[in-house]
Protein backbone atom coordinates (compact mmCIF):
# COMPACT_ATOMS: atom_id res chain seq x y z
CA UNK A 1 0.00 0.00 0.00
CA UNK A 2 1.75 3.40 -0.80
CA UNK A 3 1.28 6.35 1.66
CA UNK A 4 -1.60 8.44 1.29
CA UNK A 5 -2.56 11.78 2.53
CA UNK A 6 -4.78 14.88 2.51
CA UNK A 7 -4.73 18.01 4.05
CA UNK A 8 -7.49 20.02 5.31
CA UNK A 9 -7.45 23.23 6.73
CA UNK A 10 -10.21 25.82 8.48
CA UNK A 11 -9.67 29.47 8.51
CA UNK A 12 -11.61 32.51 10.65
CA UNK A 13 -11.43 34.55 13.38
CA UNK A 14 -11.07 34.09 17.02
CA UNK A 15 -14.16 32.83 18.51
CA UNK A 16 -15.84 31.40 15.67
CA UNK A 17 -15.34 27.85 17.02
CA UNK A 18 -12.23 26.62 14.80
CA UNK A 19 -10.52 25.06 17.40
CA UNK A 20 -13.33 23.05 18.89
CA UNK A 21 -14.20 22.08 14.70
CA UNK A 22 -10.61 20.90 14.23
CA UNK A 23 -10.67 18.71 17.23
CA UNK A 24 -14.07 16.76 16.69
CA UNK A 25 -12.87 16.50 13.14
CA UNK A 26 -9.33 15.33 13.72
CA UNK A 27 -10.84 12.85 16.64
CA UNK A 28 -13.49 11.59 14.75
CA UNK A 29 -10.46 10.28 11.86
CA UNK A 30 -8.44 9.29 14.93
CA UNK A 31 -11.51 7.58 15.78
CA UNK A 32 -11.56 5.66 12.26
CA UNK A 33 -8.01 4.78 12.94
CA UNK A 34 -5.91 7.20 10.84
CA UNK A 35 -2.81 8.88 11.72
CA UNK A 36 -3.72 12.58 11.94
CA UNK A 37 -1.31 15.79 12.53
CA UNK A 38 -2.94 19.22 13.72
CA UNK A 39 -1.36 22.87 13.73
CA UNK A 40 -3.05 25.94 14.94
CA UNK A 41 -1.92 28.92 14.25
CA UNK A 42 -3.81 32.61 16.01
CA UNK A 43 -3.30 35.66 16.73
CA UNK A 44 -2.32 36.94 20.45
CA UNK A 45 -5.49 38.00 21.13
CA UNK A 46 -8.64 36.63 23.18
CA UNK A 47 -11.07 36.73 20.38
CA UNK A 48 -10.71 38.36 16.94
CA UNK A 49 -7.94 38.66 14.73
CA UNK A 50 -7.46 35.28 11.75
CA UNK A 51 -6.95 32.61 12.53
CA UNK A 52 -6.88 28.86 11.26
CA UNK A 53 -6.68 25.36 12.02
CA UNK A 54 -4.96 22.94 9.31
CA UNK A 55 -4.91 18.86 9.39
CA UNK A 56 -2.80 16.35 7.48
CA UNK A 57 -4.51 13.11 7.46
CA UNK A 58 -2.77 9.57 6.21
CA UNK A 59 -2.23 6.02 6.17
CA UNK A 60 0.83 6.53 7.81
CA UNK A 61 2.77 8.00 10.84
CA UNK A 62 2.65 12.09 10.55
CA UNK A 63 4.20 14.81 12.87
CA UNK A 64 4.16 17.98 10.84
CA UNK A 65 1.85 19.97 8.11
CA UNK A 66 1.95 19.85 4.63
CA UNK A 67 2.61 23.31 2.88
CA UNK A 68 -0.42 22.52 0.39
CA UNK A 69 -4.07 22.37 0.99
CA UNK A 70 -6.40 20.14 -0.94
CA UNK A 71 -9.95 21.45 1.15
CA UNK A 72 -10.11 25.02 2.37
CA UNK A 73 -13.16 26.17 4.83
CA UNK A 74 -13.11 29.62 4.54
CA UNK A 75 -15.35 30.77 7.30
CA UNK A 76 -13.66 34.65 6.96
CA UNK A 77 -12.70 36.82 4.22
CA UNK A 78 -9.09 36.62 5.49
CA UNK A 79 -8.86 33.02 4.43
CA UNK A 80 -9.20 33.84 0.87
CA UNK A 81 -6.00 35.80 1.29
CA UNK A 82 -3.89 34.32 3.99
CA UNK A 83 -4.38 30.52 3.18
CA UNK A 84 -6.27 30.32 -0.45
CA UNK A 85 -3.00 30.20 -2.29
CA UNK A 86 -2.29 27.06 -0.66
CA UNK A 87 -4.88 25.53 -2.41
CA UNK A 88 -3.88 22.38 -4.80
CA UNK A 89 -4.77 22.54 -8.11
CA UNK A 90 -6.98 20.13 -7.84
CA UNK A 91 -8.31 21.79 -4.23
CA UNK A 92 -11.85 22.74 -3.20
CA UNK A 93 -12.60 25.56 -1.64
CA UNK A 94 -15.16 26.86 0.08
CA UNK A 95 -16.19 30.21 0.72
CA UNK A 96 -18.94 32.72 1.05
CA UNK A 97 -20.23 34.15 -2.22
CA UNK A 98 -20.04 37.41 -1.25
CA UNK A 99 -16.33 37.38 -0.94
CA UNK A 100 -15.89 36.27 -4.24
CA UNK A 101 -16.79 39.47 -5.70
CA UNK A 102 -14.35 40.42 -8.21
CA UNK A 103 -12.73 37.30 -7.21
CA UNK A 104 -12.03 33.96 -10.11
CA UNK A 105 -10.58 31.12 -8.04
CA UNK A 106 -8.63 28.72 -9.98
CA UNK A 107 -10.25 25.79 -7.96
CA UNK A 108 -13.65 24.01 -6.99
CA UNK A 109 -15.31 26.64 -5.47
CA UNK A 110 -18.52 25.65 -3.11
CA UNK A 111 -20.25 28.78 -3.27
CA UNK A 112 -22.88 30.14 0.10
CA UNK A 113 -23.97 32.10 2.70
CA UNK A 114 -22.76 31.76 6.17
CA UNK A 115 -25.68 33.88 7.53
CA UNK A 116 -28.59 32.18 5.68
CA UNK A 117 -27.07 28.82 6.00
CA UNK A 118 -26.94 29.41 9.66
CA UNK A 119 -30.55 30.01 10.04
CA UNK A 120 -32.89 27.10 10.29
CA UNK A 121 -36.21 27.09 12.33
CA UNK A 122 -35.16 29.70 14.29
CA UNK A 123 -32.36 29.02 15.52
CA UNK A 124 -29.35 29.72 14.98
CA UNK A 125 -26.64 27.23 14.02
CA UNK A 126 -22.97 27.49 15.00
CA UNK A 127 -21.28 28.16 11.81
CA UNK A 128 -17.91 25.61 12.86
CA UNK A 129 -20.70 22.90 13.01
CA UNK A 130 -22.05 23.40 9.71
CA UNK A 131 -18.02 23.53 8.19
CA UNK A 132 -17.65 20.10 10.35
CA UNK A 133 -21.02 18.73 8.22
CA UNK A 134 -19.99 19.99 5.03
CA UNK A 135 -16.37 18.92 5.53
CA UNK A 136 -17.97 15.24 6.10
CA UNK A 137 -19.88 15.53 3.08
CA UNK A 138 -16.59 16.24 0.66
CA UNK A 139 -15.20 14.09 2.43
CA UNK A 140 -17.43 10.95 2.04
CA UNK A 141 -17.97 10.49 5.94
CA UNK A 142 -21.25 9.64 7.32
CA UNK A 143 -22.50 12.08 9.89
CA UNK A 144 -23.50 9.03 12.50
CA UNK A 145 -19.94 8.98 13.07
CA UNK A 146 -19.41 12.40 14.25
CA UNK A 147 -22.55 12.65 16.54
CA UNK A 148 -20.71 11.04 19.46
CA UNK A 149 -18.22 13.13 19.38
CA UNK A 150 -20.61 16.20 19.02
CA UNK A 151 -22.46 14.77 22.01
CA UNK A 152 -18.84 14.53 23.94
CA UNK A 153 -18.22 18.16 23.20
CA UNK A 154 -21.53 19.61 23.67
CA UNK A 155 -24.01 16.80 25.72
CA UNK A 156 -23.23 18.25 28.86
CA UNK A 157 -24.38 21.52 27.64
CA UNK A 158 -27.70 20.10 27.39
CA UNK A 159 -30.49 18.34 25.26
CA UNK A 160 -31.39 21.82 22.86
CA UNK A 161 -26.90 22.80 22.45
CA UNK A 162 -26.87 19.06 21.97
CA UNK A 163 -29.80 19.12 19.20
CA UNK A 164 -28.98 22.86 17.55
CA UNK A 165 -25.46 21.10 16.93
CA UNK A 166 -26.61 18.17 15.17
CA UNK A 167 -29.03 20.04 13.17
CA UNK A 168 -26.18 22.47 12.19
CA UNK A 169 -24.31 19.28 10.90
CA UNK A 170 -27.03 17.84 9.35
CA UNK A 171 -27.69 20.93 7.46
CA UNK A 172 -24.05 21.26 6.44
CA UNK A 173 -23.87 18.08 4.78
CA UNK A 174 -27.06 18.10 3.18
CA UNK A 175 -26.28 21.65 1.52
CA UNK A 176 -23.60 19.72 -0.27
CA UNK A 177 -25.77 17.07 -1.03
CA UNK A 178 -28.34 19.30 -2.52
CA UNK A 179 -26.35 21.89 -4.09
CA UNK A 180 -23.06 19.95 -5.09
CA UNK A 181 -23.96 16.46 -5.04
CA UNK A 182 -20.71 16.05 -8.04
CA UNK A 183 -18.47 17.02 -5.15
CA UNK A 184 -19.85 13.87 -2.22
CA UNK A 185 -16.49 12.18 -1.69
CA UNK A 186 -14.80 14.23 -3.88
CA UNK A 187 -11.49 13.56 -1.50
CA UNK A 188 -10.86 9.85 -1.29
CA UNK A 189 -9.84 9.50 1.92
CA UNK A 190 -6.49 7.47 2.85
CA UNK A 191 -6.29 3.25 2.45
CA UNK A 192 -5.88 2.05 5.60
CA UNK A 193 -4.82 -1.81 6.73
CA UNK A 194 -6.36 -2.92 10.02
CA UNK A 195 -7.13 0.33 11.10
CA UNK A 196 -6.96 1.07 15.19
CA UNK A 197 -8.49 3.84 17.34
CA UNK A 198 -5.48 6.13 18.18
CA UNK A 199 -5.10 9.08 21.13
CA UNK A 200 -4.98 12.50 19.74
CA UNK A 201 -2.90 14.33 22.22
CA UNK A 202 -1.65 17.92 22.24
CA UNK A 203 2.47 17.95 23.29
CA UNK A 204 1.58 20.24 26.35
CA UNK A 205 -0.88 17.13 27.14
CA UNK A 206 2.15 14.57 26.85
CA UNK A 207 4.17 16.60 28.92
CA UNK A 208 1.77 17.02 32.41
CA UNK A 209 0.80 13.26 31.85
CA UNK A 210 4.69 12.55 31.98
CA UNK A 211 4.83 14.52 34.98
CA UNK A 212 1.59 12.85 36.75
CA UNK A 213 3.24 9.59 35.96
CA UNK A 214 6.64 10.65 37.35
CA UNK A 215 4.66 10.87 41.07
CA UNK A 216 4.63 14.77 40.25
CA UNK A 217 1.99 16.41 43.57
CA UNK A 218 2.80 20.23 43.10
CA UNK A 219 2.76 22.72 40.04
CA UNK A 220 2.95 26.50 40.39
CA UNK A 221 2.69 28.49 37.24
CA UNK A 222 1.51 31.68 35.52
CA UNK A 223 -0.77 31.63 32.75
CA UNK A 224 1.17 32.07 29.52
CA UNK A 225 1.17 30.89 26.06
CA UNK A 226 2.39 28.57 24.80
CA UNK A 227 2.76 26.57 27.81
CA UNK A 228 -1.10 27.29 29.39
CA UNK A 229 -2.36 23.84 28.51
CA UNK A 230 -0.03 22.09 31.11
CA UNK A 231 -1.70 24.34 33.77
CA UNK A 232 -5.29 23.37 32.17
CA UNK A 233 -4.80 19.94 32.67
CA UNK A 234 -2.74 19.44 36.23
CA UNK A 235 -6.07 21.80 37.13
CA UNK A 236 -8.03 19.26 35.78
CA UNK A 237 -5.95 15.36 36.51
CA UNK A 238 -3.31 16.52 39.63
CA UNK A 239 -6.47 16.06 42.62
CA UNK A 240 -7.26 12.86 41.72
CA UNK A 241 -3.54 11.98 41.98
CA UNK A 242 -3.53 13.68 45.45
CA UNK A 243 -1.46 16.67 43.69
CA UNK A 244 -2.51 20.19 43.14
CA UNK A 245 -1.60 23.12 40.41
CA UNK A 246 -1.45 26.34 42.20
CA UNK A 247 -1.60 29.52 39.82
CA UNK A 248 0.24 31.99 41.20
CA UNK A 249 0.91 36.07 40.83
CA UNK A 250 4.05 36.20 38.73
CA UNK A 251 6.52 33.43 37.51
CA UNK A 252 9.12 34.57 39.80
CA UNK A 253 6.37 33.17 42.84
CA UNK A 254 5.83 30.12 40.88
CA UNK A 255 9.51 29.00 40.51
CA UNK A 256 9.84 29.99 44.55
CA UNK A 257 6.87 27.74 45.40
CA UNK A 258 8.20 25.03 43.41
CA UNK A 259 11.44 24.99 44.78
CA UNK A 260 9.57 25.20 48.34
CA UNK A 261 7.50 22.18 47.66
CA UNK A 262 10.64 20.11 46.29
CA UNK A 263 12.44 21.12 49.49
CA UNK A 264 9.73 19.17 51.35
CA UNK A 265 10.14 16.03 49.37
CA UNK A 266 7.38 16.83 46.64
CA UNK A 267 7.91 16.14 43.55
CA UNK A 268 7.45 19.47 42.05
CA UNK A 269 7.59 21.93 38.36
CA UNK A 270 6.68 24.41 36.57
CA UNK A 271 6.05 25.80 33.25
CA UNK A 272 6.36 28.54 31.11
CA UNK A 273 7.55 30.68 28.01
CA UNK A 274 10.69 32.79 27.63
CA UNK A 275 9.66 35.94 28.98
CA UNK A 276 8.80 33.44 32.65
CA UNK A 277 12.24 32.01 32.01
CA UNK A 278 13.80 34.98 32.38
CA UNK A 279 12.01 36.25 35.58
CA UNK A 280 13.01 32.47 37.11
CA UNK A 281 16.70 32.85 36.25
CA UNK A 282 18.01 34.06 39.98
CA UNK A 283 15.41 31.90 41.53
CA UNK A 284 16.53 28.71 39.13
CA UNK A 285 20.23 29.88 40.20
CA UNK A 286 18.55 29.32 44.38
CA UNK A 287 17.62 25.55 43.11
CA UNK A 288 21.35 25.25 42.37
CA UNK A 289 23.00 26.70 45.42
CA UNK A 290 20.71 24.53 47.70
CA UNK A 291 21.00 21.59 45.21
CA UNK A 292 16.91 20.56 45.04
CA UNK A 293 15.59 18.84 43.02
CA UNK A 294 13.49 21.25 40.43
CA UNK A 295 11.81 20.72 36.96
CA UNK A 296 10.81 23.83 34.36
CA UNK A 297 9.30 22.97 31.43
CA UNK A 298 10.32 25.91 28.89
CA UNK A 299 8.03 26.32 25.71
CA UNK A 300 9.57 28.58 23.57
CA UNK A 301 8.39 30.92 21.37
CA UNK A 302 9.14 34.50 19.49
CA UNK A 303 11.12 36.62 21.29
CA UNK A 304 12.29 38.86 22.93
CA UNK A 305 9.96 40.94 25.20
CA UNK A 306 6.58 40.06 24.60
CA UNK A 307 7.53 38.95 20.93
CA UNK A 308 5.77 36.85 19.16
CA UNK A 309 3.44 34.98 21.64
CA UNK A 310 1.98 32.81 19.49
CA UNK A 311 4.22 31.94 16.76
CA UNK A 312 7.01 29.15 17.26
CA UNK A 313 10.78 29.71 17.64
CA UNK A 314 13.53 28.41 19.10
CA UNK A 315 15.61 31.14 20.38
CA UNK A 316 15.73 30.40 24.36
CA UNK A 317 18.54 27.49 23.88
CA UNK A 318 21.01 30.01 25.48
CA UNK A 319 18.75 31.14 28.12
CA UNK A 320 17.76 27.74 29.61
CA UNK A 321 21.49 26.88 29.69
CA UNK A 322 23.19 29.85 31.26
CA UNK A 323 20.54 32.63 31.69
CA UNK A 324 21.34 32.38 35.73
CA UNK A 325 24.30 34.16 36.84
CA UNK A 326 27.40 32.50 38.36
CA UNK A 327 28.30 29.14 37.50
CA UNK A 328 25.58 26.47 36.89
CA UNK A 329 25.56 23.14 37.07
CA UNK A 330 22.17 22.29 35.56
CA UNK A 331 20.21 19.70 33.12
CA UNK A 332 18.69 20.73 29.96
CA UNK A 333 16.89 18.46 27.60
CA UNK A 334 14.72 18.61 24.49
CA UNK A 335 12.62 16.16 23.41
CA UNK A 336 11.98 15.60 19.90
CA UNK A 337 8.20 14.49 19.44
CA UNK A 338 5.43 14.09 21.36
CA UNK A 339 5.78 10.81 22.34
CA UNK A 340 9.34 12.06 23.97
CA UNK A 341 7.69 14.70 25.46
CA UNK A 342 6.05 12.35 27.86
CA UNK A 343 8.74 10.05 28.38
CA UNK A 344 11.13 12.96 29.19
CA UNK A 345 9.20 15.03 31.11
CA UNK A 346 9.30 11.64 33.48
CA UNK A 347 13.05 11.67 33.29
CA UNK A 348 13.65 15.11 33.73
CA UNK A 349 11.64 14.55 37.79
CA UNK A 350 14.28 11.41 38.61
CA UNK A 351 17.23 13.48 36.91
CA UNK A 352 16.43 16.75 39.01
CA UNK A 353 16.55 14.18 42.24
CA UNK A 354 19.35 11.86 40.99
CA UNK A 355 21.58 14.92 40.50
CA UNK A 356 20.12 17.31 42.86
CA UNK A 357 19.57 20.09 40.79
CA UNK A 358 17.29 21.91 38.35
CA UNK A 359 16.32 20.27 35.16
CA UNK A 360 15.04 22.36 31.88
CA UNK A 361 12.67 20.83 29.43
CA UNK A 362 13.02 22.48 26.25
CA UNK A 363 10.37 22.29 24.23
CA UNK A 364 8.91 24.60 21.36
CA UNK A 365 5.49 25.82 20.32
CA UNK A 366 5.25 23.79 17.59
CA UNK A 367 5.93 20.76 19.86
CA UNK A 368 3.82 22.34 22.72
CA UNK A 369 0.85 23.29 20.79
CA UNK A 370 0.71 20.86 17.62
CA UNK A 371 -1.63 17.52 18.18
CA UNK A 372 -1.29 14.34 16.66
CA UNK A 373 -2.44 10.67 16.35
CA UNK A 374 -0.68 8.41 19.09
CA UNK A 375 -1.36 4.83 19.36
CA UNK A 376 -0.13 4.16 22.92
CA UNK A 377 2.71 5.04 25.92
CA UNK A 378 4.39 2.36 27.54
CA UNK A 379 4.38 2.70 31.25
CA UNK A 380 6.52 -0.55 31.52
CA UNK A 381 9.54 0.99 30.62
CA UNK A 382 8.90 3.70 33.46
CA UNK A 383 10.56 3.98 36.79
CA UNK A 384 11.11 6.53 39.70
CA UNK A 385 14.43 6.90 40.93
CA UNK A 386 14.73 8.97 43.80
CA UNK A 387 18.12 9.34 44.06
CA UNK A 388 20.12 9.77 47.11
CA UNK A 389 17.10 10.67 49.44
CA UNK A 390 17.23 9.40 53.21
CA UNK A 391 13.92 9.01 55.40
CA UNK A 392 15.80 7.28 58.04
CA UNK A 393 18.64 5.17 59.75
CA UNK A 394 21.38 8.45 60.05
CA UNK A 395 23.44 8.35 62.58
CA UNK A 396 22.90 10.21 65.88
CA UNK A 397 24.43 14.13 65.79
CA UNK A 398 25.20 15.97 68.98
CA UNK A 399 24.59 19.96 69.21
CA UNK A 400 25.68 22.25 67.76
CA UNK A 401 26.86 19.22 64.62
CA UNK A 402 24.68 19.50 61.86
CA UNK A 403 23.86 16.63 59.35
CA UNK A 404 26.87 17.47 56.24
CA UNK A 405 24.18 17.84 53.13
CA UNK A 406 27.09 19.29 51.38
CA UNK A 407 29.41 16.97 51.87
CA UNK A 408 32.60 17.09 49.68
CA UNK A 409 33.54 13.56 50.00
CA UNK A 410 30.15 12.28 48.71
CA UNK A 411 30.26 9.11 46.07
CA UNK A 412 30.03 11.22 42.94
CA UNK A 413 29.51 14.44 44.37
CA UNK A 414 26.43 13.77 45.36
CA UNK A 415 25.51 14.32 48.68
CA UNK A 416 22.79 12.93 50.66
CA UNK A 417 19.21 14.67 50.71
CA UNK A 418 16.96 14.68 53.81
CA UNK A 419 13.36 16.06 54.31
CA UNK A 420 12.64 18.42 57.17
CA UNK A 421 11.97 17.04 60.28
CA UNK A 422 13.97 13.53 59.14
CA UNK A 423 15.62 12.61 62.51
CA UNK A 424 19.30 13.39 62.65
CA UNK A 425 19.09 15.38 59.53
CA UNK A 426 19.07 19.04 60.49
CA UNK A 427 20.80 20.66 57.97
CA UNK A 428 20.92 24.69 56.60
CA UNK A 429 19.68 25.95 53.19
CA UNK A 430 20.61 29.28 51.63
CA UNK A 431 21.34 30.94 48.51
CA UNK A 432 23.97 31.99 49.85
CA UNK A 433 27.67 30.01 49.68
CA UNK A 434 27.99 27.39 52.32
CA UNK A 435 30.09 24.94 54.28
CA UNK A 436 29.06 21.08 54.28
CA UNK A 437 26.42 21.36 57.05
CA UNK A 438 25.18 24.68 54.92
CA UNK A 439 26.36 27.23 57.28
CA UNK A 440 27.25 30.60 55.04
CA UNK A 441 31.05 30.39 54.06
CA UNK A 442 33.13 32.72 52.42
CA UNK A 443 36.37 30.56 52.61
CA UNK A 444 38.22 30.60 49.93
CA UNK A 445 39.12 27.10 49.78
CA UNK A 446 35.02 25.69 50.97
CA UNK A 447 34.17 28.13 48.11
CA UNK A 448 36.18 26.39 45.22
CA UNK A 449 35.61 22.96 46.84
CA UNK A 450 31.48 23.41 46.77
CA UNK A 451 31.82 24.98 43.30
CA UNK A 452 33.60 22.08 42.09
CA UNK A 453 31.19 19.70 43.71
CA UNK A 454 27.93 21.33 42.19
CA UNK A 455 29.91 21.20 38.74
CA UNK A 456 31.15 18.12 38.75
CA UNK A 457 28.04 15.97 39.73
CA UNK A 458 26.83 17.13 36.69
CA UNK A 459 28.88 15.71 34.30
CA UNK A 460 27.99 12.07 34.37
CA UNK A 461 24.42 12.94 32.80
CA UNK A 462 26.36 12.57 29.42
CA UNK A 463 27.10 8.74 30.08
CA UNK A 464 23.91 7.29 31.73
CA UNK A 465 21.10 9.65 29.77
CA UNK A 466 19.85 7.36 27.61
CA UNK A 467 19.65 8.55 23.55
CA UNK A 468 20.90 11.88 24.12
CA UNK A 469 20.34 11.99 20.35
CA UNK A 470 17.96 10.80 18.21
CA UNK A 471 19.55 9.32 15.57
CA UNK A 472 18.59 8.09 11.83
CA UNK A 473 21.69 7.72 10.48
CA UNK A 474 22.25 4.52 8.39
CA UNK A 475 25.03 5.64 6.56
CA UNK A 476 28.96 5.13 8.67
CA UNK A 477 29.64 7.89 6.47
CA UNK A 478 27.15 10.65 4.79
CA UNK A 479 26.84 13.10 1.90
CA UNK A 480 25.18 15.01 4.19
CA UNK A 481 24.00 15.36 8.02
CA UNK A 482 21.22 17.19 9.06
CA UNK A 483 21.06 18.39 12.93
CA UNK A 484 17.89 19.94 14.48
CA UNK A 485 16.34 19.85 18.57
CA UNK A 486 12.95 19.61 19.55
CA UNK A 487 10.37 20.23 16.87
CA UNK A 488 12.16 20.45 13.65
CA UNK A 489 12.35 16.37 13.84
CA UNK A 490 9.54 15.68 11.77
CA UNK A 491 10.24 17.86 8.60
CA UNK A 492 13.78 16.92 8.78
CA UNK A 493 12.96 13.05 9.03
CA UNK A 494 10.95 13.66 5.97
CA UNK A 495 13.94 15.80 4.10
CA UNK A 496 16.20 13.14 4.59
CA UNK A 497 14.20 10.17 3.06
CA UNK A 498 13.27 12.21 0.04
CA UNK A 499 17.37 12.63 -0.56
CA UNK A 500 17.92 9.28 0.20
CA UNK A 501 15.20 8.52 -2.67
CA UNK A 502 17.38 10.47 -4.84
CA UNK A 503 20.50 8.28 -3.91
CA UNK A 504 22.26 10.38 -1.34
CA UNK A 505 23.65 9.29 2.37
CA UNK A 506 21.76 11.65 4.52
CA UNK A 507 21.90 10.80 8.43
CA UNK A 508 19.57 12.88 10.58
CA UNK A 509 20.30 13.21 14.44
CA UNK A 510 18.30 15.45 17.18
CA UNK A 511 20.53 16.75 19.90
CA UNK A 512 17.64 15.82 22.90
CA UNK A 513 20.58 16.47 25.59
CA UNK A 514 21.39 20.19 25.35
CA UNK A 515 23.57 20.43 28.93
CA UNK A 516 25.58 19.00 29.67
CA UNK A 517 26.61 18.66 25.78
CA UNK A 518 26.92 15.09 24.51
CA UNK A 519 30.08 16.15 22.57
CA UNK A 520 31.24 11.98 22.00
CA UNK A 521 28.31 10.90 20.36
CA UNK A 522 27.65 13.77 18.32
CA UNK A 523 31.22 14.34 17.09
CA UNK A 524 31.10 10.87 15.46
CA UNK A 525 28.45 12.22 12.67
CA UNK A 526 30.24 15.13 12.51
CA UNK A 527 33.55 13.58 11.51
CA UNK A 528 31.98 11.34 8.81
CA UNK A 529 30.31 13.97 6.71
CA UNK A 530 30.73 15.26 3.65
CA UNK A 531 28.14 18.60 4.22
CA UNK A 532 26.85 19.27 7.94
CA UNK A 533 23.68 21.49 8.25
CA UNK A 534 22.24 22.47 11.42
CA UNK A 535 18.66 23.49 11.30
CA UNK A 536 16.94 26.17 13.83
CA UNK A 537 14.36 28.59 14.35
CA UNK A 538 16.21 31.69 15.46
CA UNK A 539 18.45 34.35 13.74
CA UNK A 540 21.78 33.88 15.70
CA UNK A 541 22.19 30.06 15.07
CA UNK A 542 22.20 29.16 18.70
CA UNK A 543 22.34 25.42 18.20
CA UNK A 544 25.38 26.13 15.71
CA UNK A 545 27.29 28.31 18.43
CA UNK A 546 26.28 25.31 20.87
CA UNK A 547 27.79 22.94 18.43
CA UNK A 548 31.21 24.87 18.17
CA UNK A 549 31.82 25.56 21.62
CA UNK A 550 31.46 21.91 22.49
CA UNK A 551 33.01 20.06 19.20
CA UNK A 552 36.72 21.91 19.01
CA UNK A 553 37.81 21.49 16.58
CA UNK A 554 34.21 21.76 14.92
CA UNK A 555 33.72 20.91 11.02
CA UNK A 556 32.38 23.45 8.66
CA UNK A 557 28.14 23.81 9.82
CA UNK A 558 25.90 25.35 7.16
CA UNK A 559 22.79 27.14 9.29
CA UNK A 560 19.44 26.98 7.89
CA UNK A 561 17.91 29.36 9.95
CA UNK A 562 13.88 30.55 9.94
CA UNK A 563 12.44 32.92 12.72
CA UNK A 564 9.14 34.40 10.70
CA UNK A 565 7.01 33.07 13.33
CA UNK A 566 6.17 30.31 11.70
CA UNK A 567 7.59 26.45 10.77
CA UNK A 568 9.56 24.69 7.94
CA UNK A 569 7.79 22.90 5.59
CA UNK A 570 9.09 20.44 3.61
CA UNK A 571 9.15 21.60 0.18
CA UNK A 572 11.40 25.22 1.77
CA UNK A 573 13.78 22.54 3.93
CA UNK A 574 14.13 20.73 1.21
CA UNK A 575 15.29 23.69 -1.43
CA UNK A 576 17.47 24.76 1.17
CA UNK A 577 19.56 21.35 1.68
CA UNK A 578 19.80 21.22 -1.76
CA UNK A 579 21.96 24.48 -1.99
CA UNK A 580 24.40 23.52 0.73
CA UNK A 581 24.92 20.10 -1.59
Amino acid sequence: MKKQELSWKAGGQQGEGLESLGEIFAAALCSLGYDVYGYRQFSSRIKGGHTSYKLRIANHPVATIASSCNLLIAMDPDTLEVDAPELTAEGILVTDTAWLEGKKPKVRTVALSWNELSKADGKTLPKNILALGITAALLGIATAKLLPLLEKQYGRKGAEVMETNRLALETGYEYIKNNYHDLLAAFTMPELENPQPKLFMLGNEAVALGALASGAKFMSAYPITPSSEIMEYMVKYAPAEGGVMLQTEDEISACTMAIGAAYAGARAFTATAGPGLSLMAEAIGLAEMTETPLVVIDTQRGGPSTGLPTKHEQSDLMAAIYNTHGDTAKIVISPSSIEESFYDTFEAFNLAEEYQCPVIVLSDLQLSLGKQSVTSLDYGKLQVRRGKLVKDGLPEIKSPEYFKRYDLEAEGSISMRVLPGTPNGISLGTGLEHDEVGRPSENRAMRTAQSDKRLRKVRSVVDTFESPLYEDAPYPQSDLLIIGMAGTRAVISEVAEELREKGLRVNHVQIRLLSPFPVCALNHYLQEAKKIVVVEHNATAQLARLIKMNVPPCPELHSILKYNGDIFYKEELLAKCKEVL
